[in-house]
C-alpha cells in the first residue's frame, strides 16, 4: 500500500506540475499524502521532515541563486550578455546559425548567466540567426537546451552553475573535479548536438522546409550599435571565472588562495544545527559566492552607461526577487523527494539502486539513481540533491574503500543530472519551449532525440575512467 501511495504521488506531482501548479505549493501536500499511510503522522512529516530538507539545500545553496541571479540580471540589463552573443553570431555567420546558438549559449552559461536567464538573453539572438538562415525553427529548442544546458551547464570545469556545484558540498571537491573528463565530456555533449541538428537542418532543407510561418514571440532584429563592446561586456565573465579559479584553488598552486581549515572553529559551541562539518565541504561554495558577487560589481561599474543610476536599485532588487521562486522551486522537490526517500517502503528501492554496478565503484548506481530521481523530480538539480541526499554518503565510502577520487564521482553525477532532464514535465524545457513560442508538438522529436544521446554520455565516461583511470 505504501508503494502505491508512493507511486499515486510522484504521478499526481508530474502531472500537476505539467499542468502549471506550483511545487511550492504541491510538494509539501503530496508528500504528506505519501507518508499518509506510513508509520509516520502527516504533520510531523510537513513540520520537521519537509521542511527541515527544505531548509538545508536553502541553507547550501540560497547565496550562489541569489548572487547568480542578481549577476545575470545586471549582465542582460546593462547589454552586455546580447553583446557577446551577437559577437559569436556575427563572426560565424548567418550559414552557421546553429553553431552559433551552440557556442552563444555555452559562453552565457560557463560565464554565470543562470540557465533559465540565458534562455531569455539567446532566444532572440537564435530567432534571428535561424530566420536569416532558413533553419527550421523547430529544431531551435533543441539547440538552445544543448548549448545552454549540458556541456557548459555540467560539463566544464569550473562552471559556476549550481548543478556543478551540488556535489561539491557532498563529497568536498571543487567545481573544476575531474578537469580531463571535464573537458572531454563537453566535446563530446558538443559535437552530438551540432551533428544531430545539422543532419536534421539538411534532411529538412532537402524537403522544402525553411523557417516556418510563425508570428508567436518573434523578436525584432538585435540593434547592436547601441550595445555595449565585447571587450568590455567580457570582463565580468572573466572576473566570476578567475576569482572562483583563485578561491577554490583545485590544483593546490602555491600562489592561489588556501582556506584556513579552523575557520568554522568559533562557531562549533553555537552548536547550530546545519553548521558545516568542515571548511573543505564548504570552501567551494564560499568561493563562488565571493567571485559571483565581484562580477555583479564588475557588471555594474563596466555597465554603468546602460544601467542608469537610477535603475541600478531596481535592477539588483529585481534580481534578488527572481531568485527566490527558483531556490523555493528546486527546494521544495528536494524535500518531496527526502520524504519519499524516508519512508519504509523505499527501503527496498534503494537497496537495489546501491547495488547497482558494472565493475567494482559505485559510479553505474550513481547514474541509474541520478536519472530515476531526475524523473520523478522533473529537475536536474533536485534530482541530483535527492539522489546524493539518499546515497551520497554511500558512494563516498565506497570509493574510499577502492581508492577511487571523489572528483570522478563529482562529474559523473554531473554527466547524469544532464541525461533526462529532458522530459515533458521538466519546468525548465516548459519555459523554454513556451519562450520559443513553439509546442512540445512542433519542437519535440528532436529533443527525445537528444536526450536518448545525453543518457549515453555518463555512461560512455565511467567506461573511459575504468579503462584509463584518469579523472
Amino acid at each position: 500500500m505504501e508503494l502505491l501511495m508512493i507511486a499515486l504521488s510522484l504521478i499526481l506531482l508530474i502531472t500537476l506540475a505539467y499542468r502549471g501548479f506550483s511545487v511550492i505549493l504541491i510538494a509539501p501536500l503530496l508528500a504528506m499524502f505519501a507518508a499518509a499511510v506510513s508509520d509516520m503522522s502527516t504533520m510531523p512529516v510537513y513540520g520537521e521532515l519537509f521542511m527541515t530538507k527544505a531548509a538545508e539545500f536553502i541553507k547550501l545553496y540560497y547565496p550562489i541563486f541569489l548572487l547568480g541571479a542578481v549577476f545575470a540580471r545586471l549582465m542582460e540589463q546593462s547589454g552586455m550578455v546580447a553583446s557577446l552573443a551577437s559577437l559569436v553570431a556575427n563572426k560565424l555567420g548567418k550559414e552557421r546559425a546553429i553553431l552559433a546558438v551552440l557556442i552563444g549559449g555555452g559562453i552565457m552559461t560557463y560565464g554565470g548567466i543562470n540557465v533559465f536567464v540565458g534562455v531569455f538573453v539567446m532566444y532572440p539572438v537564435a530567432a534571428v540567426l535561424f530566420r536569416g538562415a532558413g533553419v527550421p525553427k523547430r529544431l531551435m529548442p533543441a539547440a538552445l537546451w544543448m548549448g545552454i544546458f549540458t556541456y557548459a551547464m555540467v560539463a566544464l570545469p569550473g562552471t559556476p552553475q549550481i548543478q556543478n556545484i551540488i556535489p561539491a558540498a557532498f563529497f568536498g571537491t571543487s567545481t573544476w573535479a575531474a578537469p580531463v573528463t571535464s573537458i572531454l565530456s563537453a566535446v563530446v555533449y558538443f559535437v552530438i548536438a551540432w551533428g544531430w541538428l545539422t543532419y536534421r537542418y539538411k534532411k529538412l532543407k532537402a524537403q522544402g522546409e525553411g523557417y516556418g510561418d510563425y508570428t508567436l514571440n518573434e523578436p525584432d532584429p538585435i540593434d547592436v550599435s547601441s550595445l555595449p563592446s565585447w571587450k568590455v561586456s567580457i570582463i565580468p565573465f572573466l572576473v566570476v571565472l578567475g576569482l572562483n579559479l583563485f578561491l577554490s584553488n583545485p590544483f593546490q598552486w602555491a600562489w592561489a588562495y588556501h582556506w584556513q581549515t579552523s575557520l568554522l572553529e568559533p562557531l562549533k559551541h553555537l552548536k547550530l544545527s546545519l553548521l558545516s562539518p568542515s571548511v573543505e565541504k564548504a570552501q567551494a561554495i564560499w568561493s563562488l559566492e565571493i567571485a559571483l558577487g565581484f562580477g555583479s560589481v564588475a557588471a555594474l561599474i563596466f555597465g554603468r552607461k546602460r544601467l542608469k543610476i537610477q535603475g541600478f536599485v531596481k535592477q539588483l532588487n529585481a534580481g534578488a526577487m527572481s531568485s527566490l521562486a527558483a531556490v523555493m522551486n528546486t527546494a521544495s522537490v528536494v524535500a518531496f523527494g527526502s520524504v519519499i526517500t524516508s519512508l519504509a517502503s523505499f527501503q527496498i528501492i534503494k537497496d537495489s539502486l546501491l547495488n547497482l554496478h558494472i565493475g567494482s565503484g559505485p559510479l553505474f548506481s550513481e547514474v541509474i539513481t541520478t536519472n530515476v530521481m531526475i524523473v520523478l523530480s522533473g529537475s536536474a538539480s533536485g534530482g541530483m540533491t535527492i539522489a546524493l541526499g539518499m546515497l551520497g554518503n554511500e558512494w563516498a565510502n565506497w570509493a574510499a574503500q577502492i581508492g577511487m577520487s571523489p572528483d570522478i564521482l563529482h562529474r559523473i553525477v554531473c554527466l547524469a543530472s544532464a541525461g533526462l532532464d529532458t522530459l515533458p514535465h521538466n519546468g525548465a524545457l516548459l519555459t523554454l519551449v513556451g519562450v520559443c513560442g513553439l509546442t512540445y508538438r512542433e519542437s519535440y522529436a528532436d529533443i527525445a532525440a537528444l536526450t536518448v544521446f545525453k543518457v549515453l554520455v555518463a555512461f560512455v565516461f565511467i567506461a573511459w575512467y575504468s579503462i584509463t583511470g584518469i579523472a
